[in-house]
């Protein structure tokens, strides 16, 4: 289930657009301003942003450049106008799509999943490689030093969030979107239970994690960096 952010001021059409997406298998997030949309573009853990060019605090070109500073996530334009000259520009700041409004949502969601397709061999690949630690998406096995390190669903399913934001701090609320199941309910009241027993299976020392560690106030990051040599 991928994580979607819409910055955009129109808030009817933010609506509009995330109770569609949100019947096509996204979770949505919408901001309004150019500062919240930046602050949630850096820290949300977001796969896929959908940005506005005209903000009322802002410029959507400027900020499709500062978070392409700092961050590989697609970005898809949205804006009224639809001059050539303002397309071009967005893709030469880093954007990857663009649609002008008004739009078939239709067309929006094809337009997101293509994005999404495109990046995700570079983003999530089948195996992820920390070190010594592989994360075999396939075949749903975690191994340490090539030893197999038995975990539950829920905790893989966890593992695998964190660890394909590498470098993203994400709240509880955060991963409870990103991994959805039977069990949510009950995997909410238990998170820092899974965790505990995540860094118990990779962890070379539980008590002084390298790799999976606590923000204080905030959520997880998954650093994957491991253990110093």
């Amino acid at each position: 289930m991928h994580r979607v952010l819409i910055v955009d001021d129109d808030v009817a059409l933010a609506e509009l657009v995330s109770d569609y997406l949100g019947g096509h298998g996204f979770v949505v997030e919408h901001k309004a301003t150019a500062t919240d949309g930046l602050q949630a573009a850096l820290h949300g853990g977001h796969d896929a942003i959908l940005l506005d060019v005209m903000l009322p605090d802002g410029d959507g070109m400027d900020l499709c450049r500062q978070i392409r500073a700092q961050s590989p996530v697609p970005i898809l334009m949205l804006t009224a106008r639809g001059e050539d000259t303002d397309r071009i520009v967005g893709l030469e700041l880093g954007a990857d799509d663009y649609l002008p409004k008004p739009f078939n949502p239709r067309e929006l969601a094809a337009r997101l999943k293509a994005v999404l397709r495109r990046v995700s061999p570079a983003l999530a690949p089948e195996v992820l490689r920390f070190g010594p630690l592989a994360i075999d998406k396939g075949a749903r096995l975690v191994r340490l030093h090539d030893e197999v390190r038995p975990l539950t669903q829920h905790q893989f399913e966890l593992l695998v969030a964190l660890a394909e934001r590498s470098g993203r701090v994400l709240s509880r609320n955060q991963l409870m979107e990103i991994v959805r199941g039977e069990e949510l309910e009950a995997f909410d009241r238990s998170i820092d239970v899974h965790i505990s027993r995540i860094r118990a299976a990779i962890e070379a020392d539980a008590k002084h994690p390298t790799f999976l560690l606590t923000v204080r106030g905030v959520g997880y990051v998954f650093t994957g960096e491991g253990p110093a040599s």
